[in-house]
């Protein structure tokens, strides 16, 4: 029990952090680095580092094929948006597990895209790549700096 609250309190520590940096960023720049599916790749991140859900190339590559879905879908498919989300996800959870790259909280995106009816390829740059990779970064740097853990595997 003791350990399992000292890995609760660190993820909470440490996803505050990360989390916290990337709303000031994109709360007081032009810059948004933030999309709600972030909040459960902390989890991930922080909380199971040496789940195979949780590597740097399934957090990229899950979040911008999700993403890239979810615009083609909304921009080139004319259904009722039910259908566009229910396809969006399927297909998204397709390719991560056809490319093997899957990240549980990725599979969101398409919902997060198609819902606000952004079909907006920089979304793809801001916030899926760069948020990612500063998601990554601290995930590197804590993990294998601060925790001494071996992340990635």
């Amino acid at each position: 029990m003791k350990n399992r609250f000292i890995i609760a309190l660190i993820a909470f520590v440490l996803s505050t952090f990360t989390i916290g940096l990337i709303s000031f960023i994109s709360l007081n720049t032009n810059y948004n680095l933030l999309i709600g599916s972030f909040g459960a790749t902390m989890v991930l991140i922080f909380g199971f580092p040496e789940s195979p859900f949780s590597q740097p190339k399934n957090i990229f590559f899950g979040h911008l094929i999700t993403s890239l879905i979810g615009i083609l879908i909304y921009k080139y498919l004319f259904l009722e948006a039910h259908f566009l989300i229910s396809l969006a996800v399927g297909l998204g959870i397709f390719s991560m597990i056809l490319f093997n790259v899957t990240h549980p909280p990725a599979g969101g995106n398409a919902i997060i895209i198609i819902l606000l009816e952004n079909t907006s390829y920089n979304f793809l740059l801001f916030p899926v790549s760069v948020g990612a990779i500063l998601i990554i970064f601290f995930g590197v740097l804590f993990n294998r700096f601060l925790l001494k853990k071996r992340y990635p595997q």
